[in-house]
């Protein structure tokens, strides 16, 4: 008979990740920093395995890397890093919005359309809520496609891409209104493959290269977490 998974651990697990995500993406937690197993129990009030797992899921979308001898740390970043993902995220979403715009039905028509709207109306002075609707956009374009290894690959480089604005202190882009109309438009009602590929892989490029600007004055939080190690080697084994 196969085990069943306990519903409570899944739950503390996945609260788990939502909290070190955000810490993450905020910068709380700082680029490279090595995560104390022991701390992060005792912070976060749970046991070994429920921290393992949120690790382990959190290692999966590129937030969290784990080394051999020296268990866990924070993913750096660096502006080839930052170029990679403006790249790779031009390429990708691009495919999968002109796949989408070829082959989706009316209610991907209507979702894209519906978080157009969400975009526009969400507050360019609240960077959070703001990320919210622009990732949401983004992710309503590509998942047209049908593709759903793509579709994960693509929220994993959005997500890595959003950190880069939270961390930079990034306002939300105001003069990309009518640049994200004009996609939803090519792709959602024009139906223009081409026009729609051309104009999400300049949106993101010109995005990017914003970003990469604030990036060259990033400096990261100089208070410690309380989740984070000294700088050196640590067992990844922790005791249970």
């Amino acid at each position: 008979m196969q085990a069943t998974k306990n519903p409570a651990k899944a739950t503390r697990a996945s609260r788990l990740v939502d909290d070190l995500r955000e810490a993450i993406l905020s910068g709380d937690l700082r680029p490279g920093a090595k995560l104390n197993l022991d701390r992060m129990r005792e912070s976060h009030h749970v046991s070994l395995s429920p921290l393992r797992e949120a690790l382990a899921r959190l290692t999966s979308t590129g937030l969290v890397q784990f080394e051999d001898q020296r268990g866990y740390r924070t993913t750096e970043v660096s502006a080839a890093n930052l170029a990679e993902i403006t790249r790779l995220r031009s390429e990708t979403e691009s495919l999968a919005a002109g796949i989408a715009a070829q082959t989706a039905g009316l209610d991907w028509e209507a979702a894209v359309m519906a978080a157009l709207h969400r975009l526009n109306r969400a507050d360019p002075t609240r960077l959070a809520s703001w990320q919210g609707a622009h990732t949401d956009f983004h992710q309503t374009l590509v998942d047209g496609a049908g593709l759903p290894i793509l579709s994960e690959f693509c929220r994993m480089l959005l997500t890595l891409g959003e950190r880069y604005r939270r961390l930079c202190g990034d306002t939300a882009p105001h003069d990309m209104v009518a640049q994200y109309a004009a996609i939803a438009e090519a792709a959602a009602v024009r139906r223009d493959a081409d026009r729609a590929r051309q104009l999400l892989r300049d949106q993101i490029n010109h995005d990017g290269a914003l970003l990469m600007r604030r990036f060259q004055t990033y400096t990261p939080k100089r208070t410690p977490s309380r989740s984070s190690a000294p700088d050196r080697p640590t067992n990844p084994e922790e005791p249970k």
